[in-house]
């Protein structure tokens, strides 16, 4: 099967991120979507694993069943941190906050000191 040529987009995308500021920028977007992805599929295979239904999951911690759904289907959801907590702690699990591998992090979010001597 023949593959199809670029699109308006491809194009206009591979132009944009010759530009390392947008390139940079672009990735950090990209690793906090696919962060958030990533912690919801664990939410959701852990939910499979504990054989605890999504209606289930919805009344322990108190939210509608489309909520929850919701939360463990869509894959461009954007849930708040009560929320990840509650069905975490709601399933057995806590979340732990662990040092990335990415060197990059360190840039994006400087150290206090580092911000309260470029204000001083």
């Amino acid at each position: 099967m023949r593959s199809k040529g670029k699109t308006g987009f491809d194009r206009y995308f591979e132009q944009r991120m010759k530009d390392r500021k947008f390139a940079n920028e672009y990735a950090g977007a990209r690793a906090e979507v696919d962060t958030t992805d990533t912690l919801i599929r664990a939410l959701e295979a852990a939910r499979e694993r504990s054989g605890v239904t999504k209606a289930d999951l919805a009344r322990r911690i108190n939210a509608k069943p489309e909520i929850v759904r919701r939360l463990l289907t869509l894959t461009d959801g954007n849930p708040t941190m009560e929320t990840v907590l509650k069905v975490a702690t709601a399933l057995g699990y806590h979340l732990e906050l662990v040092r990335s591998r990415r060197s990059k992090s360190s840039e994006r979010f400087p150290r206090q000191e580092s911000r309260r001597a470029a204000a001083g």
